[in-house]
């Protein structure tokens, strides 16, 4: 398997898609979130979340810095094990994004992150190094499957803004989706 082929591909694949979806969101739209069930994110908290949900976790990954993101999380020690509060607080305890635009220029920093990661880990670490996330220190998995995960978690939110548009009653449909409009 060619990690780095793999993982470039699905990196540009996905932040161009999750990108072209911000870009059918309005500033007056951050505060939106469903009206049914609880416990969910604003609009302006998944943008959030989008902005450091795959880059910023390769590079915890590669180097072993798991400093969070400013408001994101509960700062650890080296090596300790993340609370359970601290890796998934409730929707209300996450930040917000100022603004659609401070969103698209994260998510295009997070883009250029996790491909940076993809360059200095190589081929050989993708495929031999072995790494655990803070949150399943017991989990040790190939670096190169950590990084394909933390694409699979950006792709798992950008289905989530795509939801949030039709139930906001943009006109989006799959191609939307995969970025193919």
């Amino acid at each position: 398997m060619n990690w780095t082929a793999l993982l470039n591909a699905e990196v540009e694949d996905t932040y161009r898609a999750t990108d072209a979806l911000m870009a059918m969101v309005g500033d007056a739209d951050l505060g939106w979130k469903p009206a049914s069930g609880r416990n969910w994110m604003t609009t302006g908290q998944l943008l959030m979340h989008l902005t450091n949900a795959c880059g910023f976790c390769c590079r915890g990954f590669l180097t072993g810095d798991w400093g969070m993101p400013e408001g994101d999380c509960a700062e650890t020690p080296a090596g300790e094990q993340l609370p359970m509060e601290a890796m998934l607080p409730p929707a209300e305890a996450l930040p917000t994004i100022g603004s659609v635009a401070e969103a698209r220029r994260l998510l295009a920093e997070d883009r250029q992150l996790a491909l940076a990661m993809i360059r200095e880990a190589g081929e050989a670490k993708l495929d031999g190094m072995m790494v655990a996330a803070p949150w399943a220190p017991q989990d040790q998995q190939p670096l190169g499957r950590q990084f394909l995960s933390m694409n699979c978690h950006l792709q798992s939110h950008k289905s989530q803004l795509f939801y949030y548009l039709k139930l906001m009653g943009r006109d989006v449909n799959t191609m939307h989706m995969w970025g193919m409009s």
